[in-house]
């Protein structure tokens, strides 16, 4: 039984290892250079701003630690941190695969960002027959005009509803808000949802931060908080199941009586085939 449970833990972690060095490769590939129309070139002047409300390095704290700090003092009374594991696989798997889908996505569309047209000519000074629509020449640093053309989607919305999407799943999985026993208490509903609604102050602020278009930052929180959601419900049961807090303690990908939930669904599915 130890050498299955190993190996079940072995798998996982060697998915997870392997979708974040995909991350960081697809970090460095150039996107696709999607032709600009002169009658478009409005929608890429907005200004460069250098006081980000969140730049990248805090969102990312806050999205991968929040998660993990917030489930780890949840799981201190558990002495023997049966609710540790699964809830650290299903973050870090949330993590990762999100990071390599919306890498994927955004080197595909190559959308240019809300200031793109100042990353491509600092100065504001266009050279004569520029900006082509056929044979675009940027006179700014290569590296921002790459940045530049990776705004659909929003990184840092999907990024925060994935780490801060979990948390108000784990919350209210934690408190049952959505189950029988929990249903009533306006309080727990309120704090289960404040890690969600730090997720929406974080992509509404890439608009102000001329970084993203609307549509970058609506479809970025619906990709991260359907990967986060679908991730969570591969360790745990549904929110209105009365045992919503229990996660599927597994030590085989096929071996599903590992909580007292599942032991409770199978005998009532034995029940009624009698």
């Amino acid at each position: 039984m130890a050498f299955a449970k190993n190996r079940y833990l072995i798998v996982e972690i060697a998915i997870r290892i392997f979708l974040l060095a995909v991350f960081l490769v697809l970090e460095n590939v150039q996107p696709f250079e999607r032709i600009i129309q002169d009658e478009e070139w409005w929608l890429y002047k907005n200004p460069v701003s250098n006081n980000e409300l969140f730049p990248t390095r805090r969102m990312l704290c806050i999205a991968v630690f929040s998660p993990i700090i917030l489930v780890t003092l949840f799981s201190l009374k558990d002495r023997k941190r049966k609710k540790l594991t699964p809830a650290m696989l299903a973050i870090t798997l949330s993590l990762c695969l999100n990071g390599v889908v919306t890498n994927i996505v955004k080197l595909m569309v190559g959308r240019p960002r809300p200031d793109f047209f100042f990353r491509c000519f600092p100065d504001g000074v266009i050279p004569k027959g520029q900006p082509s629509a056929l044979n675009l020449q940027c006179t700014g640093d290569s590296d921002l005009i790459t940045e530049g053309r990776k705004s659909f989607p929003s990184g840092h919305s999907s990024f925060a509803f994935t780490g801060l999407g979990f948390c108000t799943l784990y919350l209210a999985g934690h408190w049952q808000c959505f189950s029988i026993k929990g249903r009533g208490s306006s309080l727990r509903l309120l704090m289960s949802f404040l890690p969600i609604l730090l997720a929406v102050i974080i992509a509404i602020s890439r608009t102000s931060d001329y970084r993203h278009h609307w549509q970058d930052v609506l479809i970025g929180s619906v990709l991260g908080f359907t990967i986060t959601y679908v991730s969570y419900r591969q360790h745990y049961p549904s929110l209105s199941h009365e045992e919503c807090d229990i996660p599927y303690m597994r030590n085989e990908p096929n071996d599903l009586s590992h909580s007292r939930s599942m032991d409770r669904l199978q005998s009532i599915c034995v029940k009624r085939d009698v």
